[in-house]
């Protein structure tokens, strides 16, 4: 495979996700728009894209579509591992901006498949529990679909399913996310 040069518009974006240390490459059909957020150094999908809402699993390997969640209505996704600490640290202001904005958009923990099984994830929710789903990406379908860079990786859709914000780390400010999501700002 020939490396993506500058300048060059092909329609295949290589991207590398780190998870625990773990390098995983990935090589993504994406739209011009993604190659040249990725080109210029952006993490994740660029906003004002459109992700392909893929087909992965609940924690018991159901398939689930992500379109049964963001289909005509603002959805906020993080991607998430439970041996995550950003992911951790960001989970108080997850839960507080959620429970003042459900009604308005969805929530959804996309579980990624590093270290970590359906089974392990279960026990620590028993422990740590979430009021909105946790979905299981044994695949990297959504990894890719959204080209999340790493854990805490968030990225928000307006109804129309159009990226209005990404972040990674703790310090996002999950409720400007909603409300852009929401069209409450700009």
């Amino acid at each position: 495979m020939s490396a993506i040069r500058p300048g060059n518009r092909s329609r295949v974006a290589m991207t590398t996700i780190c998870f625990a240390g773990v390098a995983v490459f990935f090589v993504t059909a994406s739209s011009p728009k993604a190659v040249l957020a990725q080109e210029y150094g952006e993490i994740g999908i660029a906003l004002g894209e459109r992700p392909e809402l893929v087909e992965i699993e609940d924690l018991d390997g159901n398939p689930v579509s992500l379109a049964r969640y963001a289909q005509g209505r603002p959805v906020l996704i993080e991607f998430w591992a439970r041996w995550c600490e950003n992911c951790e640290a960001l989970l108080p202001q997850m839960r507080d901006v959620y429970s003042r904005y459900k009604d308005r958009i969805e929530f959804l923990a996309v579980s990624v498949a590093v270290a970590q099984t359906p089974r392990s994830i279960k026990r620590h929710l028993a422990a740590h529990p979430v009021d909105y789903p946790t979905l299981w990406d044994v695949g990297g379908r959504a990894v890719r679909a959204f080209l999340a860079p790493a854990t805490s990786y968030v990225v928000a859709l307006d109804a129309d399913g159009l990226v209005v914000y990404t972040g990674t780390g703790p310090e996002q400010d999950i409720e400007a996310a909603v409300l852009r999501a929401i069209g409450e700002t700009e």
